[in-house]
């Protein structure tokens, strides 16, 4: 699995975005095999399972040049990674509260030249930043996920279609976990709806806007 898989859904991947995603692969089998931040079973699957996951926020939702979005449990870098390549213009602050997995994600993005990452060792309640957007993959429950991160959005505006809010990479039945997170406006979008690949069979993005 490799580009060719991202180009069928993203045919507008400019030479160097390409080549920035290809480089990918041997940047992470590098880094995993001293700090394992993928799982060994999905880092030849890092194409599929990792960054066109990644990816389908970006079949929700187009960030706009100068946006800031906050990438909350980051891990070794997804969904901020792959993100970043495609919006090159818009900034992504990568925090993760283990250490190791930041340094993974700071030797990434140098290694790619990427000029519009951040990536920081910290608690998301900790960032004394404002941000448009927030997004994630499933680090933990909804209910537990909002209270981290209800003051981090800049003043509430809509952009592309969508109110400022959180753009959420998660699998599975959710429906009693959005109910009982309380959050108002959630919309699912079903990822199988974009990608053809049975692995997204039962992946969602889940949107809500800042509340």
């Amino acid at each position: 699995m490799e580009v060719s898989i991202l180009l069928k859904y993203f045919p507008q991947l400019s030479p160097q975005q390409q080549a920035q995603f290809a480089k990918l692969y041997d940047v992470y089998v590098f880094w995993n095999a001293q700090i394992n931040v993928i799982s060994r079973k999905d880092i030849d699957l890092l194409y599929e399972r990792h960054i066109l996951h990644s990816l389908a926020i970006a079949k929700i939702y187009t960030f706009a040049p100068q946006a800031q979005v906050l990438d909350v449990g980051t891990g070794g870098g997804f969904p901020g990674i792959p993100l970043a390549i495609l919006f090159p213009e818009t900034h992504f602050t990568l925090v993760d509260a283990i250490g190791k997995k930041i340094k993974v994600v700071n030797h990434v993005a140098e290694a790619l030249g990427l000029k519009n990452v951040t990536a920081l060792h910290s608690r998301a309640d900790q960032i004394n930043k404002k941000f448009d957007f927030v997004v994630s993959r499933a680090v933990t429950s909804l209910k537990e996920f909002y209270p981290w991160i209800h003051k981090k959005f800049a003043k509430q505006g809509t952009h592309n279609g969508l109110k400022n809010g959180v753009l959420y990479l998660k699998g599975g039945d959710l429906s009693d976990e959005i109910t009982q997170s309380g959050l108002k406006n959630v919309q699912l979008f079903a990822i199988k709806n974009f990608f053809d690949e049975d692995f997204f069979e039962t992946k969602y993005v889940v949107y809500f806007p800042a509340q």
